[in-house]
């Protein structure tokens, strides 16, 4: 690990305080974010993106990877609908999963993410992107990055007039995130670098000079999954729900079928309780993840007067 941080990774104010130190990460007083303190170094961070952590067969046991693709085909539907005419870029698009479902539906898609062999999919950060695009596509993925208001900013570049930026993160400030602590599912250390809350994502939009359209606590998804993780951590020899819904290969850990089994039928005894703990905080407006949709303005048109 490198040295403490002292300067928010969202607003850049500073961080320096010992009190605002947490495990694992420093919070900001004047945003409200998270940065993970210490930042992971290169070569750890690549450890954490290991073989194991998307592997070619797929990541999630049984109906997981097919209910994934589902869930991208419905983003995709809505991508296509509130986006302009133009091509679409999805950063840290992971196995491509969204692009595909765009170009179903006869968008032209590009993703980014490291070290990819696809031909639509390129290995650079967003700040080496060129070109004009109705979309940018930031699911679940600005938490990954080491400079993610910069990514906003160039993002808002590549808009063309009335393009669209659309963002899906972790919500630091939701009720779940409370509950669990350091033990929430989305923190996921070290990948995620920054962490932040519904407020500070819409102050970092609009300060990006974006027009904020919609917000909404529960399409970013992983709202139930994020308190039924955290219920099933609860319970004797905190057993990790994550690794047993995810295939062997996609394991960072031994687990047994028993110990798969058990954590399978407890996630299910407890279902209905995180269901509730989902609906009572997406009501109160706080939901685990936060989805925004952004739009570039259309400049006005100038009116040009004669004597």
């Amino acid at each position: 690990m490198g040295e403490a941080v002292t300067t928010c990774l969202w607003c850049c104010g500073p961080v320096d305080d010992p009190r605002l130190r947490l495990r694992g990460r420093v919070r900001c007083p004047g945003c409200g974010s998270q940065t993970t303190d210490p930042m992971p170094s290169d070569e750890e961070l690549g450890a954490a993106y290991g073989d194991w952590y998307r592997p070619d067969v797929g990541r999630f046991a049984g109906v997981g990877d097919s209910l994934l693709r589902r869930l991208r085909g419905r983003s995709a539907m809505r991508l296509d609908e509130i986006a302009p005419a133009g091509a679409i870029l999805d950063v840290g698009c992971g196995d491509g999963t969204l692009i595909e479902a765009l170009q179903a539906r006869g968008r032209r898609a590009i993703g980014l993410e490291r070290q990819s062999e696809r031909a639509d999919v390129l290995d650079l950060d967003i700040s080496e992107v060129e070109g004009e695009y109705a979309a940018v596509v930031f699911w679940h993925s600005l938490e990954h990055l080491p400079d993610p208001r910069g990514a906003l900013v160039h993002a808002r570049r590549l808009l063309k007039p009335g393009g669209v930026l659309v963002v899906a993160v972790p919500n630091i400030a939701s009720l779940q995130a409370r509950a669990f602590g350091d033990r929430w599912f989305a923190l996921d250390l070290p990948r995620h670098l920054v962490h932040l809350s519904d407020r500070a994502l819409v102050g970092g939009l609009r300060d990006s000079d974006l027009v904020v359209e919609h917000v909404s606590p529960v399409r970013g998804g992983q709202v139930v999954f994020g308190w039924l993780f955290g219920l099933v951590g609860l319970l004797p020899g905190r057993p990790n729900l994550y690794e047993a819904i995810r295939r062997k290969a996609a394991r960072t850990r031994p687990l047994t079928p028993s110990q798969r089994l058990a954590t399978l039928a407890a996630a299910g005894l407890l279902l209905p309780l995180a269901a509730l703990a989902a609906l009572l905080e997406s009501a109160a407006g706080h939901g685990g993840t936060v989805y925004a949709e952004a739009r570039r303005p259309i400049a006005a048109a100038r009116v040009t007067t004669y004597p």
